[in-house]
């Protein structure tokens, strides 16, 4: 039977240690950090002289942020139709008498797109770049208390917005990426201090820097590295002060492990200072891929023995290293394997503003699908996505902002200063481990200038910086293009993004309600667009065989590797599409994050750093079809052979291809279990995955799922409920389509869920369940108090399931607890093994000096590890390419990139010192082909063309944007061929089985 539920992730995301036993108590702290997000009043629309505080709001929305007001349309409309225009928000709050003479500060994650600011009818900044938080000091403007204070905030998410000051669009501005959720959709927060005090990260406005943690000298087998903190310090008194600086590191369990002294510093009047306290420290537990292990630091300033402020700072330690074409993580090789996410990360009717537990929900998944990597698509996420990324364990690419391509005067200075305030604000997350300067390649000028501002403000982070491509420039510490498979001996390259094909959760196949023929939906800018309506079976087929070919590549490989790619999209997204809906159906799980396919094809074959570690198989489909039925049955596993019983009687084993794909040709159904085994090398059982057929539909059952620490009646939380038809037996019904009415009573709010229908059933109380699952969103008010919902179906017994929202506590619009503040690390997956991750399979063969047919000049470029240079020979009777290899070898595989990879094939031939080893055809595809033959020794190695080649293109992958045109320059290498009758070489790589002196196992490559 299909898995049917994440359910179980809830608790595992979760678990404290069990060490949570000695707690030290944190420094007395006269500073407060409120959460501002209570008590929000919003207007859609210009209202004259809301920025009053006398105006009358009385009418106005009631909301508690973080709250996009235009959030019913998400996943309703089109992105480009997302409505836009001005909003206001309004907040009334006073602040407590403890707080009179003390430094006030406001920092806003975020507004989409500007926002004008004011406190008491006084003006007191604009923020205008719609990515990135931002701060105000608002000391001098606020009435201390009982008098109450108003802060009004005129927005607007206009798509043209221009920048007030040089009329300049913002470039990630842009109607097919960067989903329009406008307002106030992030959190608010407000900082009370005394006049000595450490800066905030904010600088937007502020022009501050705040605290940096990192560590150096790692020892990561011994557990030991040397950790610093340095905080900006900032005096606002009217005399000098004199105080003492240091840094308290505690462990996940509240337990004080070292204590670091930063001496004694005097700041005169109004002067900033960056101070620093730095010590070994043994003990150590590493972040890691799918073990968010985090330390709390509190820095800490003492006058007189006594603390006068202290920041509270969250943040993790992990070595890295990129470099020999790979990425490392605490000294173990980490092949890239994740997904290309739309920052909005959005759900239906709710956009992107979900309570924290939701965002570790379903970040919390992709690393449950094996996935080690998010990389976060156009501008930079929000606070919530970063810090959840953290606690999941789940490593993190971040932009700054970008559309499709390199830019200049204002709009490339837009984007430096984002990417500056960002680092500032982002420094101490320890899941980000790249800096992404541009979705399309940069030029070297401005790398440099990206590189200068990452080291000039994280220079001890172990982040490296690139951009998407990037392959010939030195300055990038990383590239790799969207669609195709790159390789290199130095910096690592990984893929942007891949595998972009599209279909609904509700197509399983052919043979199944609602019997959606594959492909089939409306034509895409005039070609056909089937690779963007497609089944279940075949989405997930497509996931696995474009997977291969970085797999193929996969470090332990050769010299030159592949360090992964990330497949587009995790999530279906309410962002550009090809195919028949109006939102993009690439995720592994859909706008619910109920899992396709694709989500358990991933999770076999990404279940390692490297290679596969732990055994496991997936069968694609159900098994729930009428009699007479015969279908192909895909079992994805990461055993060596795979054999398929169908109520105990075997079926034989299935063909296998892409290495994970195991084919078994027309099996009859027939109700009961199929179960396929899979064994290993040897023939030993290693795993197994089993369908049962369900019975006919009885039931409606109904699953909540919501925070770990209960549902909090703010205003904002949200409980996620899972609807299943079920049968007698409580199996889910994998092919019912049923009409679910819901009945929503008590504390909470409706915002439903998702289907194919009308409006995409965005906000209706009746709704379907497809594949037999469905989930729903409801929200809680600042009432507390019992909720009920009922699910009825007609011809179907009903369910029913009451919640209970908490208290929770807000004076004066300011409330203590903070979002995301009581969620605990998941540290499911362990630390970082100490094995090595790989098993060499390969070894390359160097390459002395070419001799070339035609053209000779250019021939070193067949092998110079530059995927943008290439050799094209002349149009002649006899083309050929000869290499003198470094020494003799026992020559086994050759590896090429060649010309139009895409869509020429060669007919070619190989000799080995004279002595033909292969002859035939390359294949289409999307970077290398590679040529397997018996080993043949020896140290000249030619390739012959022996045919013409032909020409198509064999991937229908069509872009938003207009192709680049191929160069005129012939050494620079695209996807296009060269003239016909033509061999072109981008690279070529030569390889022999692994030398025994070389050992069977590495961490790097030979």
């Amino acid at each position: 039977m299909r898995r049917t539920t994440f359910i179980p992730l809830l608790t595992t995301l979760f678990l404290w240690s069990a060490a949570l036993t000695a707690v030290a108590a944190a420094p007395s702290n006269p500073r407060v950090k409120y959460n501002f997000n209570p008590g929000w009043r919003v207007y859609v629309g210009d209202a004259a002289g809301a920025e009053a505080p006398s105006f009358d709001d009385a009418k106005w929305k009631p909301v508690t942020l973080p709250w996009a007001w235009n959030e019913d349309e998400a996943f309703k409309k089109d992105i480009k139709d997302l409505s836009t225009g001005i909003a206001w928000y309004r907040k009334h709050f006073r602040l407590p008498k403890a707080d009179a003479g003390k430094k006030v500060f406001l920092e806003f994650e975020g507004v989409r797109q500007v926002g004008e600011f004011y406190l008491n009818g006084e003006f007191i900044g604009r923020h205008e770049n719609g990515a990135m938080a931002f701060g105000f000091d608002v000391t001098k403007l606020l009435k201390p208390a009982p008098q109450e204070n108003v802060l009004a905030v005129r927005t607007n998410n206009d798509w043209d917005y221009k920048e007030k000051a040089t009329d300049q669009k913002y470039q990630w501005s842009d109607r097919n990426f960067n989903a329009n959720y406008g307002g106030l959709s992030k959190n608010v927060f407000l900082h009370v201090a005394e006049p000595l005090y450490q800066t905030l990260p904010l600088y937007s406005n502020l022009g501050t820097t705040g605290v940096y943690i990192y560590a150096k000298n790692f020892d990561v087998t011994g557990r030991k590295a040397t950790i610093t903190a340095e905080a900006q310090v900032k005096n606002e008194y009217p005399t000098a002060r004199t105080f003492e600086y240091e840094a308290t590191l505690e462990d996940l369990a509240g337990k004080e492990i070292k204590k670091l002294s930063g001496g004694s510093i005097t700041l005169q009047p109004s002067e900033t200072k960056i101070v620093s306290a730095s010590s070994p420290v043994d003990g150590l537990n590493f972040w890691s891929w799918g073990y968010g292990y985090l330390y709390t630091v509190y820095t800490t300033l003492k006058v007189d023995g006594k603390p006068v402020d202290v920041v509270k700072t969250r943040t993790g330690f992990r070595k890295t290293e990129f470099g020999n074409g790979m990425v490392k993580l605490n000294d173990r090789v980490l092949q890239m394997h994740g997904y290309a996410q739309r920052t909005s990360n959005e759900w239906p009717a709710v956009g992107l503003s979900v309570p924290a537990w939701l965002s570790d929900f379903s970040n919390g998944l992709m690393v449950e699908s094996n996935g080690n990597l998010v990389r976060w698509m156009h501008i930079t996420p929000w606070k919530q996505d970063i810090e959840s990324c953290d606690r999941v364990g789940l490593l993190q690419a971040m932009p700054a902002g970008d559309a499709e391509k390199d830019v200049t005067g204002r709009r490339w200075g837009q984007r430096t200063e984002l990417m500056r305030d960002a680092i500032i604000y982002n420094r101490n997350n320890p899941s980000i481990v790249f800096y992404e300067c541009g979705n399309e390649s940069i030029s070297a000028e401005h790398m440099r200038e990206m590189k200068t501002i990452r080291d000039q403000y994280d220079p001890n982070g172990g982040r490296a910086i690139g951009s998407r491509e990037m392959l010939d420039i030195a300055e990038a510490e990383y590239g790799g293009e969207m669609l195709y498979i790159n390789k290199s001996a130095t910096k690592p390259l990984w893929a942007m993004e891949y595998s972009r094909d599209e279909g609904l959760r509700k197509y399983w196949d052919e043979l199944s309600p609602p019997y959606h023929k594959d492909g089939d939906g409306p034509l895409y800018k005039g070609a056909s667009a089937a690779e963007y309506n497609r089944n279940q079976d075949t989405h997930a087929r497509e996931d696995l065989m474009r997977w291969y070919d970085y797999w193929h590549e996969r470090p332990g490989t050769g010299q030159r590797v592949n360090s992964g790619g990330v497949n587009i999209v995790f999530s279906d997204s309410n962002t550009h599409y090809r195919g028949g809906e109006n939102y993009r159906r690439s995720g592994e799980v859909d706008a619910l994050r109920i899992a396709k396919d694709g989500f358990f094809a991933h999770q076999v074959m990404w279940d390692g750093w490297v290679d596969t570690e732990k055994p496991r198989t997936h069968i694609i489909g159900h098994w729930n079809y009428k009699e007479g039925v015969k279908k192909d049955v895909t079992v994805v596993s990461n055993g060596e052979k795979v054999e398929l019983f169908l109520n105990g009687k075997s079926l034989g084993q299935g063909e296998q291809s892409h290495r994970f794909l195991f084919t078994f040709k027309n099996v009859a159904w027939q109700p009961g279990t199929l179960k396929a085994v899979s064994y290993d090398a040897g023939g030993k059982k290693v795993s197994e995955a089993a369908h049962q057929t369900a019975g006919a539909p009885v039931a409606l059952r109904l699953t909540p799922m919501m925070s770990p620490n209960g549902l909090q009646a703010n205003g904002a939380d949200l409980a996620l409920v899972q609807v299943e038809v079920v049968d007698a037996k409580g199996l889910r019904c994998p092919t019912a389509l049923n009409m679910i009415n819901f009945t929503l009573k008590g504390a909470a709010t409706w915002r439903g869920g998702l289907a194919q229908g009308p409006d995409n059933y965005i906000l209706a109380q009746s709704l379907p369940v497809e594949g037999g699952v469905n989930r729903v969103l409801i929200r809680t008010t600042t009432q507390a108090g019992k909720i009920n919902l009922q699910a009825a179906a007609d011809g179907l017994k009903s369910a029913s399931v009451s919640l209970a929202s908490k208290p929770v506590a807000v004076t004066n619009g300011l409330a203590l607890q903070l979002p995301g503040a009581d969620l605990a690390p998941s540290l499911k997956r362990g630390p970082t093994p100490t094995t090595p991750s790989f098993q060499i399979s390969r070894t390359t063969v160097p390459i002395k000096q070419v001799t070339a047919s035609s053209n000779q000049a250019n021939a070193v470029l067949s092998y110079d590890d530059n995927e943008l240079s290439e050799w094209i020979s002349e149009k002649q009777p006899n083309t050929w390419i000869q290499y003198e290899l470094a020494r003799p070898a026992a020559v086994s595989e050759v590896a090429l990139k060649l010309s139009g990879w895409r869509s020429r094939t060669y007919p070619i031939r190989i000799l080995v010192d004279d002595k033909e080893v292969f002859r035939g055809t390359t294949e289409r595809n999307l970077g290398y082909y590679t040529a397997i033959f018996a080993p043949q020794t020896g140290q000249r190695l030619r390739i012959e063309l022996v045919g013409a080649g032909s020409n198509q293109d064999a991937y229908n992958i069509t872009e938003l944007a207009e192709q680049k045109a191929a160069p005129k320059n012939p050494t620079a290498a695209t996807d296009q061929p060269g003239p016909a009758g033509t061999l072109g070489i981008v690279e070529a790589e030569v390889y022999e089985k692994p030398r025994p002196s070389l050992g069977a196992l590495g961490q790097t490559n030979p």
